[in-house]
């Protein structure tokens, strides 16, 4: 793809998100989905609008794709995000495989605006028990009953 073409992509999501602030609907940000040089889906954050909090541009966007592809993952598909995403985000990239994300904000960018995710980085390497939000882990044995029934599955569909 083109650095013209690039720059056309990112420069609708960038539109989008300022749609977006200009509406109320959500946060500052937007997503494109692309697939063999055409957008197949938009996204942008509508967290507070849809009281959502996983309602962030790249899995509104996400989502919208893997309808339009009747598939789970966006193999082929170019993510194009107006911030570098967010941990969550970013997971959900991972599981979509897409081919390349192209942003344009930095997550820095995002922390002076108000968007700051480092709490959610800095909490992933504590031990469960010293989270913010503490995990603690009951009934393994009863819920590994499913793990072994999908290990044995032979029809499974693996992702």
């Amino acid at each position: 793809m083109t650095d013209d073409l690039q720059q056309r992509f990112m420069r609708e999501a960038i539109e989008l998100s300022r749609a977006n602030v200009r509406e109320s609907k959500g946060g500052p940000f937007a997503a494109l989905v692309v697939y063999d040089g055409e957008v197949i889906a938009r996204g942008t954050n509508l967290v507070t609008s849809t009281n959502d909090p996983t309602a962030h541009a790249e899995i509104v966007a996400i989502r919208d794709a893997c309808r339009a592809l009747g598939a789970f993952q966006l193999t082929g598909c170019d993510i194009y995000t107006t911030c570098e995403p967010c941990p969550m985000c970013l997971g959900a990239i991972y599981w979509a495989r897409p081919r390349a994300v192209y942003y344009a904000n930095t997550q820095h960018d995002a922390a002076a605006i108000g968007f700051d995710d480092r709490f959610i980085y800095d909490e992933f390497p504590l031990p469960h028990a010293k989270r913010r939000i503490p995990m603690t882990q009951i009934l393994r044995d009863e819920a590994y009953v499913a793990f072994r029934e999908w290990m044995n599955k032979s029809d499974k569909i693996s992702y």
